[in-house]
């Protein structure tokens, strides 16, 4: 049966081009998998076979783990101490072996043992094709649908596959056997069977590769796309800047009479693009992002990472678009959450502010409400600038003496401390499980002590906005928080 199994190892090799090594392998690994049937448990075995001679041998294997560690699975592990009973100079992470009675090849089969080498085979055929594709640094996979596999499609490019799963088709898009598909490659998963390259056609990124093929100055360094938001099949939204004051960002990536563009917008089922100039400035970023809106006025809120946009009724509509559909592609792209309102709208804001403002200033620093004006009308927005901001700045208010100005500086750094202590002191009240929970930061520790949130099942029992209003998060994060602090609630049901 060795010289048989010889025989069958160079027949194989010469049908399939493959190295003889990799044939011996599989075929010690169909002897191995055939030689743990016969053990119960998830054994851990090994073969070694002469290459030259047929001649092959079978060990029984453990893997050595530390003994803090214990056995996870006691079939293929042993513990440190009890390994080195058996192999003094055992080492941690390494195997101990004992010879076991090898499997005569006849008792498989030589089919059997042929049909588990063919798969081996396949299998090395298929990671060497794999390799060779993803070797050639491909951004953008082309083929053409091959199959439908549980609502996901199996596109084939060559000899390699790829798997383009329906939440990353763009909507309404009827892709049939046969169609040319472009996608992007987001991942290779090898422990899928047949089509381990992931990939997309509504993912961000496969509009910028689009784009960076249908511009070359791109390529070339000139041009550069920073950020690009979409919703797939309807509207995209891409924020460009020159790095050559000779070229126009905006209309290069249109093209001549809108070729460029349009090349992407076929390829992308008619989706319509908007093209914006990225600009350092937040505000003026915000603002293009918004086009076709015109906007009267902006407030940027570094704190909360937001900012409130102004516009007039006659675009309030164009700026927050069909379903909310250009505000939130516009906050996509920037990165800034964006408010939208109108003008009496943000009157009644500015308003409740200063109301705000107004109340904290007379009752932490013990003023009327002509000093607590004063203030906000020089622009004081908070009791820290009060105390800290430089002292020439403060004396500079023509309506303050120094005598005056010294006050309201020590009134608001006392204020400031008793807040602190206070605050230190809600915070010890917060139970220990809510401080362990994940993804809380101090920070936030402290804001939810401040409004009576103390343990875990308080915070569950929120409401997204009500989290929200608490934090300043936004609703992806409150809701993960809020669902987190829950999962104790559901442990041990089905």
């Amino acid at each position: 049966m060795n010289r048989e199994m010889l025989m069958l190892v160079e027949a194989i090799s010469r049908e399939k081009n493959v190295e003889r090594d990799v044939v011996f392998g599989a075929v010690e690994s169909a002897l191995a998998q055939a030689t743990k049937k016969l053990y119960e448990g998830e054994v851990d075995i090994r073969v070694a076979m002469d290459r030259d001679t047929g001649d092959y041998e079978t060990f029984r294997r453990w893997l050595v783990v530390p003994d803090a560690a214990g056995l996870q699975n006691p079939e293929a592990e042993e513990m440190l101490m009890d390994a080195r009973e058996r192999v003094p100079d055992a080492e941690e992470g390494e195997y101990i072996e004992e010879s076991i009675e090898s499997l005569p090849i006849g008792r498989i089969g030589a089919m059997a043992a042929k049909q588990v080498i063919l798969q081996k085979i396949r299998d090395a055929e298929r990671e060497m094709l794999l390799n060779d594709f993803m070797s050639r640094g491909d951004k953008i996979f082309v083929g053409a649908v091959k199959r439908m596999d549980k609502g996901d499609i199996i596109v084939e490019s060559g000899r390699v596959e790829g798997r383009l799963r329906r939440s990353e088709m763009i909507p309404k898009e009827n892709l049939r056997n046969g169609d040319r598909v472009r996608a992007m490659i987001m991942d290779v998963d090898l422990t899928l069977r047949g089509a381990p390259i992931i990939l997309s056609r509504s993912a961000p990124e496969f509009m910028v590769e689009l784009f960076r093929q249908e511009v070359p100055e791109i390529e070339q360094g000139l041009l550069e796309i920073k950020s690009c938001a979409r919703d797939p099949g309807s509207r995209a939204k891409i924020a460009v800047v020159s790095h050559d004051k000779r070229v126009d960002p905006i209309g290069t990536c249109v093209g001549v009479r809108g070729t460029r563009v349009n090349a992407v917008t076929t390829e992308l089922a008619g989706e319509r693009v908007d093209i914006v100039l990225w600009s350092e400035d937040p505000a003026q970023f915000v603002i293009g992002a918004l086009a076709p809106a015109n906007v009267s006025s902006i407030v940027v809120d570094e704190e909360k990472h937001a900012m409130d946009v102004v516009v007039d009724e006659e675009n309030l509509a164009i700026a927050i678009g069909r379903g909310g559909q250009n505000v939130r592609l516009a906050s996509d792209l920037t990165g800034w959450k964006i408010n939208i309102m109108d003008a009496a709208e943000s009157a009644q804001k500015q308003a409740d502010e200063t109301h705000g403002m107004r109340a904290l200033f007379m009752a932490k620093l013990d003023v009327d409400q002509e000093v607590a004006d004063i203030l906000i009308e020089e622009g004081f927005t908070s009791l820290e600038e009060v105390a800290y901001v430089p002292l020439q700045e403060m004396l500079e208010i023509e309506s303050f003496d120094e005598d005056t100005v010294n006050e309201l500086r020590a009134r608001a750094k006392d204020a400031l401390l008793t807040m602190e202590i206070a605050r230190e002191e809600s915070v010890e009240e917060v139970s220990q499980d809510l401080r362990d929970l994940e993804g809380l930061t101090v920070e936030l520790i402290a804001k939810l002590a401040e409004n009576s949130v103390h343990t875990r099942d308080d915070l569950a029992d929120l409401a997204v906005d009500e989290l929200t209003a608490i934090t300043g998060q936004s609703e992806e994060e409150a809701k993960a928080l809020i669902l987190k602090a829950r999962e104790h609630w559901f442990v041990g049901q089905e």
